[in-house]
């Protein structure tokens, strides 16, 4: 039986991916964009600099650790289903980041060139994305549980290597990428604009891409079609660990080393990737509804350090998102159900 090809995939995906109410997702989203409007209105009249290119460009620097880990999340969304017990989740995400970067820095700090420091972060961010794939894929465990598991060995191996402890880090590279380039944005910044470009790419105008949103969306008939389902799904945890070795190399840049607490960074990256929902015509992951939310979110962050609001708020904040989110795209799907059966 032959494969799907890249038209067949998505240009014509199966019933259960058609849009959830067009006129209501409208509605949703338009409501998010003004919410978005509204709160970076607000920030702009209580504080004077957080509109100037020095500040936005400061955002996008802090951005690009947690957009790329998001990144790799969504890649997991999308090729392993919204269900909220048996879809695609990664829970090691920020963890993995952590070890990567453990392993990044400790490497540097050995002697070791920064080419063999970054070959081995990004075998390590492959390795533990690979353990989730094998748990995941093969060994049939939730997702949920199976990757709640790699996070704690993650955070295991990290403080093993670090005893728990800042390794710092400086070069001539870190000083050039947190340096400013065009319109005085940080070269991180605009490095992260590259990766959020390719990803873009990546999901949306190649046939892996195409095809593994197939597998998300209506498995069954992605196997029908003679797509190996678990190749995509597996694919998609590697790529998330990797997303993790590449975010941890930002983030040494910017903290200027290694530091425990890398899964803080979990909530935000979930955070990001269920807000970008809102986004999305069918209200699924995308990478660029992700980017959007990211860029909030750390909007929402910024806005509150310039204000003087204790960061505590941060996590409150984000998990009203997350609430608010996943309980309107559950009404409106619900709602498109009923209306089928009604049908």
């Amino acid at each position: 039986m032959t494969e799907l090809t890249s038209q067949d995939a998505v240009l014509t995906p199966p019933a259960s991916a058609a849009p959830v109410s067009g006129q209501a997702t409208q509605w949703l989203q338009g409501g998010a964009l003004l919410i978005i409007i509204a709160v970076l209105a607000v920030f702009a009249v209580l504080s004077p600099i957080f509109l100037t290119l020095g500040n936005l460009g400061n955002v996008l620097q802090q951005a690009a650790v947690t957009g790329t880990l998001a990144f790799g999340l969504t890649l997991v969304l999308t090729g392993g289903g919204s269900h909220s017990l048996t879809g695609g989740i990664d829970l090691s995400v920020a963890a993995n980041m952590g070890l990567s970067a453990a392993v990044f820095a400790t490497q540097l700090a050995a002697g070791h060139s920064l080419a063999v420091a970054l070959g081995l972060a990004l075998l390590s961010g492959a390795a533990l994305g690979s353990l989730n794939a094998l748990a995941v894929v093969w060994l049939r465990i939730l997702p949920l549980l199976a990757t709640l598991t790699t996070m704690n060995i993650a955070i295991g191996l990290e403080m093993v290597l670090t005893q728990n402890s800042t390794i710092p880090v400086s070069g001539p590279l870190f000083d050039a990428l947190l340096a400013a380039g065009p319109l005085t944005l940080p070269w991180l910044a605009w490095a992260f604009a590259l990766l959020a470009l390719l990803a873009i790419l990546l999901t949306h105008s190649t046939r892996f891409g195409l095809r593994l949103q197939a597998v998300g969306s209506h498995p069954l008939a992605a196997r029908a079609n003679g797509l190996v389902v678990w190749r995509y799904i597996a694919a998609s945890y590697v790529l998330c660990g990797v997303a993790s070795a590449l975010a941890a190399f930002g983030s040494v840049t910017v903290l200027s080393g290694s530091s425990p607490g890398a899964g803080d960074n979990l909530l935000m990256v979930i955070a990001a990737v269920l807000l970008g929902v809102v986004f999305s015509r069918r209200l699924v992951p995308t990478v660029a509804g992700t980017l959007v939310s990211v860029l909030f979110l750390s909007l929402i962050a910024n806005g509150f350090q310039l204000i003087n609001v204790s960061s505590y708020w941060i996590n409150g904040v984000e998990g009203v998102l997350i609430l608010s989110v996943v309980s309107l795209t559950a009404l409106l799907r619900q709602r498109q159900q009923r209306r089928k059966i009604r049908v």
